[in-house]
């Protein structure tokens, strides 16, 4: 019954939104609705307080009518919001690990599979997401050439920096936009000048990498915000950024220091494909 009150919800809603332009206000309305949606996992929803979803998405320009792109949406969390957002307007592209290649990790593929079974449980939600693999070089086809109004991917760029993959994906993001379309990029933040090898152990990039892989593809960084940055994080703990809440690789040791830190310092970045 939940779910279709939801689903109900959510979809007078969107038919109150006559302009094609969609304003501000009203993207910001529908935002409000669908991140308080009785669909989300409470255990997501307890993470807005670090990832501040809305702002993140607003300064990234989303609107209801836009095709997207997510990078590596892991466990769903911003699955949850940008799905119900883009269902009856727009197109939502969820590009997630290549499990067909030998090479994935284990882990990886249980994630993928975590993933597909939470989409189930609320197709009414769920069943218009047209779902892509990226694994770079060998799988780029994240979306149609030149269609895509914006490509999000949410603490993935270290991963590619350990893999050595960053140049691949940012030129298949770059692939993917529209011309003007906007790249949007989260992570974990190290301290200027951390040279790569602790980027790749610690977990946390400089902006600086991120800025130059995504200019070598031909994007323009175009803003930055302080939305997801937190001062208390210090960025040297013994498991890197894993150490922090959700993860807390340390398990009970230390535990009530690290909650009181949060999630980890973040970049957020704004770049755009030039028209």
């Amino acid at each position: 019954m939940k779910r279709h009150k939801t689903a109900l919800l959510l979809s007078t809603l969107l038919a109150c939104f006559i302009s094609p332009a969609f304003a501000a206000s009203e993207t910001e309305l529908l935002l409000d609705q669908v991140i308080a949606g009785n669909h989300r996992e409470a255990k997501n929803m307890v993470r807005d307080v670090y990832r501040h979803p809305k702002e993140t998405l607003l300064f990234f320009g989303l609107k209801p009518n836009m095709t997207v792109v997510e990078i590596w949406p892991g466990g769903g969390w911003y699955t949850e919001i940008l799905a119900p957002v883009l269902r009856d307007k727009g197109k939502l592209y969820e590009a997630s690990f290549a499990v067909q290649l030998k090479a994935t990790p284990d882990l990886r593929r249980e994630i993928e599979r975590d993933y597909r079974k939470k989409l189930a449980q609320h197709p009414e939600i769920y069943d218009r997401i047209v779902h892509t693999e990226l694994q770079a070089p060998e799988y780029t086809a994240i979306a149609p050439r030149g269609s895509a109004d914006l490509v999000l991917t949410f603490r993935n760029v270290h991963n590619w920096a350990k893999d050595g993959s960053a140049d691949a994906a940012f030129k298949a993001f770059y692939v993917v936009l529209k011309p003007g379309g906007i790249l949007g990029v989260t992570d974990h933040r190290a301290k200027p000048g951390t040279p790569l090898e602790d980027m790749i152990r610690s977990g946390y990039v400089t902006e600086d990498y991120v800025i130059e892989h995504a200019k070598r593809a031909g994007f323009q960084l175009v803003a930055k915000s302080e939305i997801n940055a937190n001062p208390k994080d210090t960025k040297d703990h013994p498991k890197g950024v894993w150490t922090l809440p959700p993860m807390l690789r340390l398990g009970d040791q230390d535990r009530e220091k690290y909650l009181t830190i949060g999630e980890s310092d973040r970049m957020t970045l704004k770049f755009v494909k030039p028209k």
